[in-house]
């Protein structure tokens, strides 16, 4: 659609003070966001033309002189992507003994741990917390089947809390970073275990020690896909 103006209202201008003695700057393009749909308005000489536009090309054209490149990925890396807060790098950590520490009571001791885990996929920021979610295997695409990780200081939605550890900007670093701070008991811990659904630390006590991960004692979450999202 185009409509015709006889003369450019100061709208569709964009001018600096009058005694800096710049012209003024027309407008040449705008969007406006509606709650289901996009307009984009191009004004030529008078001449306003407007159509429907999608989030994906608007984002199309801003993204057009960025160069997106991920760099040399760590080890482990199963994917990359921009996410709504920034880069996000998925890594992949096999099965394997951790040395944990779990606060019990402020201003005491911590309990220590040796716990074998199942692989676990960390989705990590530069400087944040991660979250952390289980494999039986390492994923081999986006209908792989992940469960919760058994761990304390992980929430429902696979979130963790960060305390007062300070994670790297080397997102290769995150995981282990991780297993360093201290857990808590005061933090989620339900539905992470099939023979202990009610207390994640009787789990632990179970495994402190052990080699290997019971598999089948792992609850569902959902599928790779959903924590691509």
């Amino acid at each position: 659609m185009a409509l015709a103006l006889t003369k450019e209202p100061k709208a569709y201008q964009w001018a600096l003070p009058e005694r800096l003695d710049v012209p003024p700057d027309e407008l040449e393009a705008r969007l406006d966001l509606y709650h289901d749909t996009i307009i984009l308005s191009l004004i030529d000489k008078g001449i306003i033309t407007t159509r429907m536009v999608s989030a994906q090309e608007i984002s199309l054209a801003l993204l057009r002189n960025v160069s997106l490149n991920s760099g040399l990925l760590p080890e482990g890396a199963l994917w990359w992507q921009q996410g709504r807060n920034g880069v996000e790098v998925a890594l992949w950590r096999k099965p394997r003994v951790w040395p944990v520490a779990l606060q019990m009571e402020a201003f005491k001791p911590p309990r220590r741990f040796k716990l074998p885990m199942p692989g676990l996929i960390f989705i990590c920021q530069p400087g944040r917390a991660p979250r952390v979610y289980a494999a039986k295997k390492r994923p081999q695409g986006s209908g792989s089947a992940i469960f919760n990780a058994p761990l304390f200081n992980v929430f429902r939605d696979g979130t963790t809390c960060p305390g007062t550890n300070k994670y790297p900007d080397n997102v290769g670093e995150i995981p282990e970073s991780f297993f360093l701070s201290f857990f808590s008991v005061a933090a989620q811990f339900e539905g992470r275990s099939k023979s202990h659904p009610d207390s994640l630390l009787k789990l632990w006590g179970e495994l402190d020690g052990r080699t290997k991960y019971p598999l089948d004692d792992l609850i569902p979450f959902g599928k790779v896909t959903d924590i691509m999202r």
